[in-house]
């Protein structure tokens, strides 16, 4: 772990990779260590002990990385959008989803990028810091919490919601706030059982797709063809790119490899390629489901019965036993989302923390029994109780704010670094990868934010704003610079 001064002017360092490289001299400042409240002259043993305090345990390979984002992502999310986008897109639902995985794709490489360039728990924050300085920094991590906080809630939500229907004796919120407490103490104990939950978890929910698809291959329509999901004579692009905006926040899970990056072993190696790669399996899954399901059942269902196409469509396949068994893997899948989210913004908010940029005894430290940050994983907790009485519809409608907010600055990131920064006279594969690839990578993302309703816009951008005040606060007017503490 190496400390590095504050930033004097958040465009005039060359980021976190260039801090990381120079580590060893800059435990040497000591402007860094007075600001943190280190002593200057610190014993070997003090440091190390200081380095067991505010490091992650290093135990995630690819397979778990992957894992993880997969439970993050949860593959059942197909279902939750399956009516809506099938009516937007007049039943080419298939075909929205190879669209929506192309233009995601552009952004999990700049994600891929820069997870390579910065080794550290913070994911955008951390990349945004790199890229623009502490203070875009900040407040790019501030509006992902938008994202990583609500999303904890949200699966909450939706765990009572589900069981209420099949127990209505029981209110939902017993059981969203059962849920909590489970997925609370998980992460408490340790990324670990996080990471056998989500092997379960997953599991499980591989279970029904594998029921569901014995069903789905007895049940196919001999009067559709099978390209019929993707092109027909009724193909019109556009309403096939509006379905494609929407389903874009399947994918959400990708960019949340990048906050288990101080827990990888190898992160330079093993985070990008686990970003790639949960990326492209995602993708091709939600092709295959969405294929499957219009060869079983190509009517499309409109107005209110859209809402529960998804129902109407596996009790054709497969009757009760296929419901039954699809609301018990989507209420264990919102349980894994639970666990993966609640991990993720809890590092985000401990890497916040350690950086002083919020209040440092409540977020930036670890339980020294189970090295996670306890603290930060109570306030999320704290904060997802609302769930007993949030409205589904108003959390889910502003959770992808955050998100295109990280899509959209760490394309610019990559940018920033590799062209602007660094000299660009790399190539063309270098102008290909971090200039062609990363500007595409925006342009859809400032598509999708077209697609994002007037109040979604306004509650987002007051949270910035709340956020750049305690910035000018925090910072007197920006006289003091934001700090700003590397890991290598």
């Amino acid at each position: 772990m190496s400390h590095t001064p504050p930033e004097s002017d958040p465009g005039a360092t060359s980021g976190a990779a260039n801090a990381a490289r120079s580590s060893s001299a800059a435990r040497t400042g000591s402007a860094a260590g007075q600001h943190l409240g280190a002593r200057p002259h610190s014993s070997r043993a003090e440091r190390r002990d200081e380095r067991q305090h505010t490091s992650l345990k290093r135990t995630l390979g690819i397979p778990t990385l992957v894992v993880f984002g997969l439970a993050y992502l949860v593959p059942m999310t197909v279902f939750t959008t399956y009516g809506i986008v099938n009516e937007t897109t007049n039943g080419y639902l298939a075909a929205a989803y190879v669209i929506t995985l192309i233009a995601v794709l552009f952004t999990a490489l700049s994600y891929a990028t820069m997870s390579r360039e910065v080794a550290s728990a913070g994911s955008a924050y951390a990349y945004a810091r790199a890229g623009f300085g502490s203070r875009i920094g900040f407040l790019t991590g501030w509006a992902v919490l938008m994202d990583y906080v609500l999303l904890p809630m949200l699966n909450y939500l939706l765990i009572g919601v589900y069981l209420h229907e099949q127990f209505p004796a029981v209110p939902g919120w017993v059981f969203a706030m059962a849920g909590l407490v489970l997925v609370t103490a998980l992460n408490i104990v340790g990324i670990s059982a996080v990471k056998g939950a989500n092997v379960v978890i997953v599991a499980l929910q591989v279970v029904f797709f594998v029921v569901f698809f014995f069903f789905a291959a007895r049940s196919f329509d001999p009067s559709v063809s099978l390209l019929d999901p993707f092109f027909r004579g009724d193909f019109a692009l556009g309403p096939v790119v509006a379905g494609s905006a929407v389903l874009c926040l399947s994918f959400l899970g990708f960019d949340a490899i990048s906050t288990m990056a101080e827990e990888a072993k190898d992160p330079q190696r093993t985070v990008p390629r686990a970003i790639i790669l949960t990326t492209v399996l995602a993708g091709v899954f939600f092709v295959m489901v969405a294929w499957v399901c219009y060869m079983v059942f190509p009517q499309v269902i409109t107005g209110d019965g859209a809402d529960s196409a998804a129902l109407t469509m596996l009790a054709h396949v497969g009757g009760n036993l296929l419901t039954a068994l699809f609301l018990a893997a989507y209420v264990t899948g919102a349980m894994g989302s639970a666990l993966a989210s609640q991990a993720s913004v809890s590092r985000i908010l401990f890497s916040m923390g350690r950086d002083g940029v919020i209040p440092k005894r409540v977020f930036g430290f670890l339980s020294r029994r189970f090295r996670t940050p306890v603290g930060a994983i109570l306030v999320v907790a704290v904060i997802s109780v609302s769930a007993a009485f949030a409205d589904v519809d108003f959390v889910a409608s502003i959770v992808s704010f955050g998100a295109l907010t990280a899509f959209t600055v760490v394309n610019l990131a990559v940018i920033m670094v590799f062209l602007v920064r660094r000299s660009p006279g790399r190539g063309a594969p270098s102008l290909l990868r971090h200039g062609l690839f990363p500007a595409i990578g925006f342009g859809f993302t400032v598509w999708l934010w077209t697609s994002l309703t007037g109040i979604t816009l306004l509650v987002g951008l007051a949270w910035i704003a709340i956020g750049l005040l305690y910035l000018l606060w925090f910072t007197r007017g920006f006289r003091r610079p934001v700090p700003s503490m590397e890991i290598d």
